[in-house]
């Protein structure tokens, strides 16, 4: 009988091992698994994705910081937390008048053309603001200076912009994610990822931002968030306009409708007025009623939790794979979103616990990102091509003018009841939200994308 033969075995090969007429293989390259990459791996190792991100991410933070250090720097000055809100609210109805302007000039001419030049006319009132207050100027001066500030452009959107153009093929494109392997839904699914991203940073920067504010303006000088809230935006702006291979083509003399006028827009605006005055409510009653129980100090945390929980809820809702279209997944996140609004009242209610009423809303504020990705991801789909930053802007501003209602009316209901009835409001605007998205629900099997 012949004797086997053997090939010297190393680590990283086979030993092939032949014995009459079998043929025997052994593998002794190292047994190693490999994890296919996640679902925002794989979309941040899209060429320029990162550093685009990282530049957006730093204008995005100042958003968060600029209204709180206005009222630091104001009622400490001036001693009138009055005037301060005034000239914040001035602000904030500026922004919602100018900022639909702004971003059609992005869409008409480029996010580089016109978002510097717009940040710095921001970042230019921001500094006026500080030194009219600084050097005592008149108080009309105030609103004037802050009013200038309307002109920053919405990072989220152009952010927004930039993922729609380089998942060009996305749901509401030619991709369809059915997932079926055929590579068809691939864009589809990296585009709702994209969106839960986008939306979990806007809220850890409307966490932070608050946050890093009131630490600077306290532990430093008043003035000491204004200011690096303003090198914060520059800088970060600048960094993201520089990506230039990422940045979506200029439409000059576009040829689709406006967003306002595409049916379909003008409902899921309505619908982002009622949200916004949940979250206008929610801030200004949780505020109310950590004063009520002596603990004022306290309402940033309890807050800072609900946006914790959206975030959190935000990235996981990205990583999952959207069931069914988003004009059939919006009611079912709005309802969601209403019922988890019942934990704080309840809360509010049955215990008057500041401690529990802090956890129920981290566990509400985990309704409140996958709404919110449906929603944009609803306006996104029928906005026209060549106007996404403008149709984007037009849904900020209508969850800004909801958050100045839902403001007043919580407030009004704290003065005029109590904190703790106050909770109502947000359910109640909540509850608004629901009824017009079951309005806009198309029919099961006829849910289409329109795109003019």
């Amino acid at each position: 009988m012949p004797q086997p033969t053997y090939e010297r075995p190393s680590p990283q090969s086979t030993l092939l091992a032949v014995t009459a007429d079998t043929l025997v293989t052994a593998d002794f390259r190292p047994r190693t698994r490999r994890r296919p990459p996640g679902p925002y791996r794989r979309l941040l190792a899209i060429p320029g994705a990162r550093a685009f991100t990282v530049g957006n991410l730093m204008a995005r933070l100042p958003m968060g910081m600029f209204s709180v250090s206005a009222v630091v720097m104001i009622a400490d000055t001036r001693g009138s937390y009055a005037l301060a809100g005034a000239v914040t609210a001035t602000g904030l109805a500026a922004t919602a008048l100018v900022a639909p302007w702004t971003a059609r000039l992005v869409d008409r001419h480029g996010q580089a053309r016109v978002a510097v030049p717009a940040t710095l006319v921001a970042a230019l009132g921001s500094l006026a603001l500080l030194l009219c207050v600084r050097y005592d100027a008149p108080a009309w001066t105030l609103f004037a200076a802050y009013a200038a500030t309307a002109t920053t452009p919405n990072t989220g959107g152009m952010a927004r912009a930039r993922w729609a153009h380089l998942l060009k093929d996305g749901e509401g494109g030619r991709g369809d994610g059915d997932g079926d392997g055929d590579g068809d839904g691939s864009n589809a699914d990296a585009l709702h990822t994209a969106n839960s991203f986008e939306q979990a940073a806007d809220e850890l920067c409307f966490m932070l931002g608050p946050v890093l504010a009131a630490f600077l303006c306290t532990a430093l000088f008043p003035e000491a968030g204004t200011l690096v809230g303003v090198v914060l935006l520059v800088s970060g702006m600048l960094l993201f306009t520089a990506q230039r291979s990422t940045e979506p083509p200029a439409r000059p003399r576009p040829t689709a409708k406006a967003p306002f006028r595409v049916p379909g827009v003008p409902p899921l605006l309505v619908v982002c007025l009622a949200m916004g005055g949940v979250f206008g409510a929610m801030e200004v009653v949780t505020i109310a009623f950590a004063d009520a129980q002596g603990h004022r100090a306290a309402a940033g945390v309890v807050l800072a939790l609900q946006a914790a929980g959206s975030c959190a809820a935000g990235l996981l809702y990205g990583a999952m794979k959207p069931a069914g279209p988003a004009e059939h997944r919006l009611p079912w996140c709005v309802a969601a979103m209403t019922a988890l609004l019942t934990l704080p009242l309840l809360a509010a209610s049955l215990t008057g616990s500041l401690p529990l009423l802090a956890l129920t809303l981290l566990v509400a504020g985990m309704a409140t990102a996958p709404t919110m990705v449906t929603t944009m991801t609803l306006v996104q789909h029928r906005t026209p091509e060549g106007r996404l930053n403008e149709g984007m802007t037009l849904a900020v501003t209508g969850l800004l003018g909801g958050i100045a209602c839902g403001s007043a009316a919580g407030g009004w209901t704290v003065e005029h009841a109590s904190p703790t009835a106050a909770y109502g409001v947000p359910v109640t605007a909540a509850a608004v939200a629901l009824l017009l998205a079951l309005a806009l629900a198309p029919a099961r099997g006829s849910a289409g994308r329109p795109r003019t």
